[in-house]
């Protein structure tokens, strides 16, 4: 395959991943309406370096490692399981707790710097994502690369997650949806509470059954 193909093949299956939602977009969403908009853009920025951080483990042959160690992929699948259900009952004890979100698009104190963290912890906790960053490279990627495809590959990596994920930051920091929050928060929380602790309990159970 010819390498800018293969190039493009691999950044557009990347993208349909990143726009298919899931805890991800939860966070960031969430985010972006309840703290500021600089924090729903800390976020994205966590998420661009979760993606590039996946992309070089990708690069350096994790999938064929977590392919042949089992027990490794099973530690970091339960790993993953318990740090979403961990975000899941933050965000649910949260749920009824009153808060005040600024009409300014100043940042809270604290708040950039914990979304940024946050949702990068929350893009690692995912190690099916390092799955599928594994086979999409070893899928689509030649067997020997060139190394303008090498060097071009993390950088565009962090251009779509980072991306798309400021889109939906500003998506959602907007008033309209920021005051449908705040009129529904407790709903709200505890549903994006269910769909993140459902992801968790689903990657725990998966590091739990044989086979």
């Amino acid at each position: 395959m010819d390498a800018t193909i293969a190039l493009f093949s691999i950044l557009g299956a990347l993208a349909i991943g990143a726009i298919s939602p899931g805890p991800s977009f939860v966070l960031v969403a969430r985010t972006s309406i309840a703290v500021s908009r600089q924090a729903g853009l800390a976020a994205a920025l966590g998420m661009g370096v979760g993606g590039v951080t996946f992309a070089a483990l990708a690069l350096l042959g994790l999938h064929t490692l977590l392919s042949q160690v089992g027990w490794l992929y099973l530690g970091l699948k339960l790993a993953g399981g318990l740090y979403l259900i961990y975000l899941a009952v933050r965000i649910w004890r949260g749920a009824r707790e009153t808060i005040t979100v600024p009409d300014t698009d100043g940042a809270q104190p604290g708040g950039v710097g914990r979304s940024f963290t946050f949702a990068l912890a929350t893009q690692l906790s995912n190690p099916k994502t390092a799955i599928v960053y594994g086979s999409i490279f070893a899928a689509l990627l030649p067997a020997t690369p060139p190394a303008w495809v090498l060097l071009t590959l993390p950088p565009a990596v962090f251009l779509i997650e980072a991306g798309w994920y400021a889109v939906v930051a500003l998506a959602f920091s907007a008033g309209r949806p920021r005051s449908a929050y705040l009129r529904s928060k407790a709903w709200i929380d505890r549903l994006a509470a269910s769909v993140i602790g459902a992801l968790g309990l689903r990657l725990v159970f998966e590091a739990g059954r044989p086979g």
